[in-house]
């Protein structure tokens, strides 16, 4: 079987989020149970250049204001990377999406309609001697991978769309729509209009054969007014097409036996490195060493959609009850104002770096006791896995992915010997704080607590399970598509 992925970033190629790591990780699960996937994602600066073997496979003489070139390479984990080279829409510093002034960039409608028109061009004429039989497109950005290829009203490969977060939506006006090259048809009630503007991701969830989001509870929580952000009505459309699988996390990249990224590695059997990572975390960001501190920490966009708000009330509970906090994020200007505030307060006892790195998330995920994840809503979320495989228990809020991989540490999930982290609900800061009371009062039994740490380093994060979910999905689209 062949398989497309379309998506706008690509670990370790281009990463802003989750769906980078998920872009990076299944296609490679899926290779190893016999697929052939290629992932086609913009060429911004640095990615061609990151690939092994780059060769021009197509050429474009024209693609929204410009010629554009389809180069093929390969990652050093053996990904086959089909790069968009378009300068004049890709070829800009930063962030992919958002401009110098922190705001969209204004073409963005034209530069992701590109990678939807090229993305259905390969998916109907192939590229390389290779054409798939699915394509599988990725979150608003490749919405209209679909659009387009309902557009062309021929018999073309079966689509599938994921949802990684409906709350990014890629919405243009009208007016920008027409610059796209869809019939009018398309921009209707039916199809991906939404309030009189266009959204790509409506466009994604109308076109394609089948749906999938990163969660099973999160598949049935966009159903509801509360979390589906207007489009639950379309969801509860196509309730047939939709399905939730859980997203895994790359096994071999995030191992605290191999991660070349720590000070010292470990396992369950064999924790002592966990302690000599806490103490060099500890140094590292001139907090306390102290093993017998309860270190938390947070990596995360300091954004409200993620809770961080609720965690300052707590920080005098934590600090008072003997804890440290650790907080590497970037986000909302009074969300990264107030942590670097209270780490200026608690010098040794708090410690704030805005921005992100990724051998600091590895040696955080490492050296930490216990990751917040306090979200208001998470399809699926990757951070608690992280926190799963490295024995730093999750304390998550009770919602969709969160909610599905992380068995809260109650009285009767620790006697049964099945807890792996803490839940709570609602996200605000009394539950969150009723929270952190239970994580310190089971912290002072050590015994009970390195229990559940092993218990949560044996729970699976990988993506087998979730890869034969998908093979059968494929499976099963290319059957109907067949009759």
């Amino acid at each position: 079987m062949r398989i497309l992925f379309v998506a706008s970033e690509c670990y370790p190629l281009i990463k802003t989020g989750g769906l980078a790591d998920v872009v990076g990780a299944l296609p490679l699960a899926l290779a190893r149970g016999g697929a052939e996937v290629r992932v086609m994602i913009p060429a911004y600066p640095g990615v061609i250049a990151k690939l092994g073997d780059p060769v021009e496979v197509a050429r474009y003489a024209e693609v929204f204001g410009g010629p554009a070139r389809l180069v093929q390479g390969a990652t050093p984990e053996g990904l086959t990377v089909l790069a968009l080279d378009a300068p004049h829409l890709y070829d800009r510093p930063g962030n992919p999406y958002l401009g110098p002034d922190g705001r969209d960039w204004p073409d963005n409608a034209r530069r992701f309609a590109a990678l939807g028109a090229i993305g259905a061009a390969v998916a109907r004429f192939g590229a390389a001697d290779w054409r798939p039989d699915v394509v599988h497109a990725h979150d608003w950005q490749a919405g209209l991978v679909p659009a387009y290829l309902s557009a062309a009203g021929e018999p073309g490969p079966a689509t599938v769309f994921t949802i990684h977060n409906i709350a990014f939506q890629g919405l243009c006006s009208a007016h920008a729509f027409d610059e796209l090259g869809l019939p009018r048809w398309v921009f209707s009630p039916a199809g991906l209009e939404y309030y009189g503007q266009a959204s790509f991701l409506k466009a994604g969830l109308v076109f394609s054969d089948r749906l999938t989001t990163v969660s099973p509870t999160y598949a049935r929580e966009l159903r509801t007014p509360e979390y589906g952000m207007g489009l639950e009505g379309v969801l509860n459309e196509r309730v047939d097409a939709l399905t939730g699988i859980l997203n895994g996390i790359d096994t071999h990249l995030w191992d605290p036996e191999t991660d070349p990224l720590l000070p010292a590695t470990y396992s369950a059997r064999k924790p002592q490195g966990k302690v000599r990572c806490k103490a060099e975390l500890q140094r590292s960001l001139g907090l306390h060493v102290d093993p017998d501190a309860l270190l938390l920490t947070v990596v995360s966009r300091l954004t409200s959609q993620k809770g961080l708000d609720v965690v300052l009330p707590s920080i005098p509970t934590i600090l008072a009850r003997g804890g440290q906090l650790a907080v590497l994020g970037t986000g909302e200007p009074a969300l990264e104002r107030a942590f670097v505030e209270a780490a200026a307060s608690n010098p040794g006892k708090v410690a704030t770096t805005i921005g992100y790195d990724e051998s600091l998330a590895h040696l955080l995920q490492a050296g930490a006791d216990a990751i917040l994840v306090p979200s208001r809503f998470e399809p699926c979320g990757l951070t608690q896995l992280y926190g799963l495989r490295y024995g730093t228990l999750p304390i998550v809020a009770r919602t969709g992915g969160l909610a599905d991989t992380v068995i809260d540490a109650n009285d009767a999930a620790i006697r049964a010997g099945v807890a792996t982290g803490f839940q709570f609900a609602p996200v605000n800061a009394a539950a969150f704080g009723y929270a952190i009371e239970r994580v310190f009062d089971v912290w002072s039994d050590r015994r009970a607590w390195k229990k559940i740490q092993a218990r949560a380093m044996a729970h699976p994060v990988d993506w087998q399970a979730s890869a034969s979910e998908y093979r059968a999905l494929y499976d099963d689209v290319l059957t109907h598509r067949a009759v």
